[in-house]
């Protein structure tokens, strides 16, 4: 039932003009930050103004409007259906596109780390509608209809869609030449690798540099942002690549740095556009064993 609940939301959505699904993308995004729970919010802000130095009122601004966002995106995802039909640079503009044409002509595949900044359900749709052979690589979402729902969606666009457990099948996927479309930003708990970010330890999912190392492909960094006029923008960075130091713990722990600095520069220029209600440093300290030891 819900999930045709949402369906029927989504053409709802895809009926009114982008203005009106904007303001109430707006008034979701202000009831989310009014119900968000007072301790994390208190945490977000905190976050936030250690991260960026900056004082008690810029924090809670960034704060709010990262968490009011969100309403904006929902709209925006309900209405994937009509994006696709538009031409792809009527909403969205690319730069560094090259980069991943590049990465992917070494015909070994490619790692894309990207991040929870932007519309990142946008990043991969545009990219895939552009004729990039990308995998999503997904949390199976606790409520089935909403996986059914959000995973149709992706694979509308061109996608395929892989949850987190089929390592497997990435490696088979990344040896055909795909890409494999990583979140990279997230705390990955005391399993995690120890990084610094934002001056801070942090626990940072060693994926990307793991499959990288293993098939000797090339990581590239790609995260997007939303323009002034509602349109979006796509930045691909050149390429990462796995440094062979005959240390396999060291070559995983030294990549998965360089990709949390990415997503570190990316988030100082636009703070607004992060997901900063995570608690990002919550197994920081805990991850020294697994990352230095092992």
């Amino acid at each position: 039932m819900l999930y045709f609940i949402v369906k029927l939301l989504s053409r709802l959505a895809c009926a009114l003009s982008s203005a009106t699904a904007k303001r109430w993308g707006g008034y979701l995004g202000c009831v989310a930050w009014k119900l968000t729970p007072q301790k994390r919010k208190k945490m977000a802000i905190e976050n936030i103004r250690l991260s960026l130095a900056v004082d008690q009122t810029e924090a809670e601004r960034v704060a709010r409007a990262s968490a009011v966002r969100f309403g904006p995106m929902f709209m925006e995802v309900l209405r994937v259906p009509l994006l696709l039909k538009q031409p792809l640079d009527s909403w969205i503009s690319f730069t560094g596109a090259e980069h991943l044409e590049q990465a992917l002509a070494l015909g070994r595949g490619v790692v894309l780390a990207t991040a929870h900044s932007g519309n990142w359900e946008l990043l991969g749709a545009a990219l895939a509608k552009r004729g990039f052979p990308l995998v999503a690589v997904v949390q199976k979402q606790t409520n089935d209809a909403m996986d059914r729902f959000i995973n149709e969606y992706r694979r509308q666009s061109g996608m395929h869609v892989t949850y987190k457990t089929g390592v497997k099948e990435m490696i088979q996927l990344l040896g055909e030449g795909h890409i494999i479309g990583l979140l990279v930003d997230q705390d990955a708990g005391p399993e995690g690798v120890r990084t610094q970010f934002f001056g801070r330890e942090a626990s940072s999912p060693p994926g990307a540099a793991h499959l990288a190392r293993m098939r000797q492909v090339p990581i590239v960094p790609a995260f997007i942002t939303q323009e002034a006029d509602g349109r979006h923008h796509a930045w691909l960075y050149p390429p990462v690549f796995v440094e062979k130091t005959g240390n396999k713990k060291e070559e995983i722990q030294q990549t998965t740095q360089v990709l949390t600095q990415c997503v570190e520069q990316h988030i100082r220029q636009y703070p607004e556009e992060w997901f900063w209600l995570h608690n990002r440093w919550k197994h920081g300290d805990k991850t020294e064993t697994l990352a230095l030891h092992t």
